[in-house]
């Protein structure tokens, strides 16, 4: 039973103290695919608790699936969690925990098929405005399988953006090839390859699902708010790498000198964008190696305790 509140009170704590010290931070925007690690972690840590808590509270009020989860442990180690005698409070915490379960399953499915259906809708639109080449005109090398194709639109407004996915696109407008020198171009096209070779789109999926499915809980609103911020930043680092941190910041701004704001991001973004060339301009160092090897490990610890805290009372009760 122990083990059981502990599972509790572990997730507890990290769903609501560990964001508000993470969110203050001010190494995550030095370090943001760091920062991204470490908040996936976090997640996966408070999820951990809940599902483990429900494997024990689901033992707890069905004895038959106590007998089998134990089947194989040695003598002892049953008795050792306290299960037998928590039938009531286990039948509690299970439902409301499989109800959890449920909803994020549900949120999830949600979040993927609309995300899905939204990305083969422009796709189609596309296609319709920039259609294919004819095969015999297709290069070798831009049909090379796991390859982003490169898709010029005619438009006098300076856009760049990408569609992840099967058959990936990098799209620009021929506004923004006006506008942009050669090695601002190729900086905005690095930073749009950025997102689609790290996955950022499944990422900001599952946060979002998450954010949707509990509205109340804390940590999966900042999960998400913060993903939306750091996946930028993490495509911004990747293209300041190849072509210059001067050279992005001067992209980013040249595509939007219309709009009151800087930055080649989706709508709900645009006002961290005179934040993002800041931070490209200031050219902070990065931080040490031994730091980054010490937030790696606390990052990791975390879904690993769930997991000790879960196997305590048997490990305690072999020794």
């Amino acid at each position: 039973m122990t083990a059981l509140l502990g599972l509790l009170l572990l997730g507890l704590l990290l769903s609501t103290v560990a964001p508000r010290l993470l969110a203050r931070a001010r190494w995550v925007e030095r370090e943001p695919v760091l920062g991204l690690l470490v908040w996936q972690c976090l997640v996966v840590a408070v999820l951990l608790c809940c599902l483990l808590a429900l494997l024990l509270a689901t033992s707890a009020a069905l004895p038959e699936l106590r007998v089998l989860l134990f089947s194989g442990a040695p003598h002892g180690v049953e008795a050792a969690y306290g299960l037998q005698d928590a039938v009531g409070w286990g039948r509690l915490c299970a439902a409301l925990l499989a109800a959890g379960g449920l909803q994020t399953l549900f949120a999830l499915t949600r979040e993927v098929r609309s995300a899905r259906a939204l990305r083969d809708h422009r796709h189609a639109e596309l296609a319709h405005r920039a259609p294919e080449l004819p095969a015999f005109m297709s290069s070798r090398r831009g049909r090379r399988k796991g390859r982003e194709r490169l898709v010029v639109l005619e438009s006098m407004s300076p856009e760049a953006w990408s569609l992840p996915g099967h058959g990936a696109r990098l799209v620009v407008t021929t506004g923004a090839i006006r506008q942009l020198t050669d090695r601002e171009l190729a900086a905005v096209l690095s930073h749009e390859r950025g997102h689609v070779r790290a996955r950022h789109h499944w990422l900001s999926q599952c946060a979002q699902a998450l954010a949707t499915g509990f509205p109340g809980v804390g940590v999966f609103s900042a999960f998400r708010d913060q993903v939306g911020e750091l996946v930028e930043l993490a495509a911004d680092d990747r293209a300041a790498r190849r072509h210059g941190r001067t050279t992005t910041a001067l992209a980013l701004a040249e595509l939007n000198l219309g709009r009151g704001v800087f930055g080649s991001c989706p709508p709900g973004l645009l006002a961290q964008s005179p934040k993002r060339v800041d931070r490209l301009l200031s050219d902070h160092p990065r931080l040490p190696v031994s730091h980054r090897l010490r937030l790696t490990v606390a990052a990791l610890a975390a879904p690993v305790a769930a997991v000790l805290l879960a196997a305590a009372p048997g490990l305690f009760a072999l020794l």
